[in-house]
Formats: C-alpha cells, structure tokens, sequence
C-alpha cells in the first residue's frame, strides 16, 4: 500500500482529521487574504506569526469544536429532510454560533498574549457586529450543510465555505475595538445613501 493510499484511509475514515487538515490550511489563507487587502497600500509585509495563529486555532480548537457539535446534532435530530436542518440551523445559531464567535476573539487575542481583560472587552467590542452578520449569512450555509452534504464531508464542506467568513473574521480581529462604531457608522450611511 502506498502512502497517499495510507493517506487516504486515515482521510476517509477519521473527519475530525479530515476537518483539522481542512482548517489547518484554510484559516491562514484566510489571514493572508485579508493581510494582502490590508497591507495593499503600504509597504509592510505578511505578518506570518498571525497567520500561524489562525491555523493553530482552525486546526486545534475549530475543527474539533465544529466536528462535535456536528455529531451532537445529527445524534439529537437525525436525518437530512429539511425539518431537522431547520432545527439543527436554528439550534446552531442560538448556541454554537455565539460560543465559536466569543471564543474565537478571546482565545486568538490570548494567543497575541493579550491580558484577560483585553480580551473580555475585545469580545464585548466585536462579539455583537460579528453575529448579526454571521446570522443574516449563516443559516442558508448550514442548511445546505445539514440537509444535502453526507455527514462525513460536513466539516470540509463547512471549512471550505468558510474561507471567505473567515477573512471577514480576519478583517474584525485585527480592527482596533475603538474603531468599531465609527466604521459601523459609515457603513450604515453608506448603505442608507446606495438606497
């Protein structure tokens, strides 16, 4: 057996690694997305050391997470018809959604080496203007997720939607909390003048 056969049977029959591997790649591409629209101005480079903490928390703490409440919910509501996506989507958007959102500000700005009050208050500045986007873009991605993809791609299928989230992400972890309503303030003028 060669090793990419190897390779393959631990893929096909391990999704938690399958997910790891998948956050593993996608979470720095990510930063390094939103670095390179960041930095398109100026003169600074890539700041690799971001980039390995976003695959340290994708591949360590993301895809373990997502991967069991995945599992918990195809055990609690079994089945792909629309009724239990609906429900596992709208339990998902209660529940883990905030969790995955309050942990991911808290533990990525412990990995900066961030005090614990730092990171509460980056958590209560960026936690709310996160979810309301996350819910309005969220609960179509799971529900596809939940009712058409087979239950051992679910987390690549999740990890690959989530590049583009994640450099949302990317963008509002690395934007300065004291910032946050002058640019929501924009952004709503913005969007009332374009109506």
């Amino acid at each position: 057996m060669s090793v990419l056969s190897k390779i393959k049977v631990v893929y096909d029959n391990y999704p938690l690694l399958r997910g790891m591997a998948s956050y593993g790649i996608i979470w720095p591409i990510s930063s390094l997305i939103q670095q390179t629209f960041e930095t398109k101005d100026s003169d600074e480079g890539y700041d690799w050391w971001r980039c390995a903490r976003f695959g340290l928390w994708g591949s360590c703490y993301v895809a373990p997470t997502l991967y069991t409440w995945l599992t918990i919910a195809s055990i609690m509501w079994p089945g792909n018809t629309i009724r239990a996506g609906l429900i596992k989507t709208a339990v998902e958007t209660v529940t883990y959604t905030p969790f995955a959102m309050c942990s991911f500000y808290f533990g990525m700005s412990m990995l900066e080496m961030k005090s614990f009050d730092e990171a509460v208050a980056e958590v209560n500045a960026k936690f709310w203007p996160t979810y309301k986007v996350g819910a309005s873009i969220w609960p179509a991605v799971a529900l596809v997720n939940f009712c058409f993809i087979p239950p051992k791609n679910r987390v690549p299928f999740i990890s690959v939607c989530s590049l583009m989230w994640t450099c949302f992400l990317a963008y509002m972890k690395h934007l300065e909390k004291e910032d946050l309503p002058q640019r929501a303030k924009k952004s709503n003028v913005k969007m009332l003048s374009n109506i």
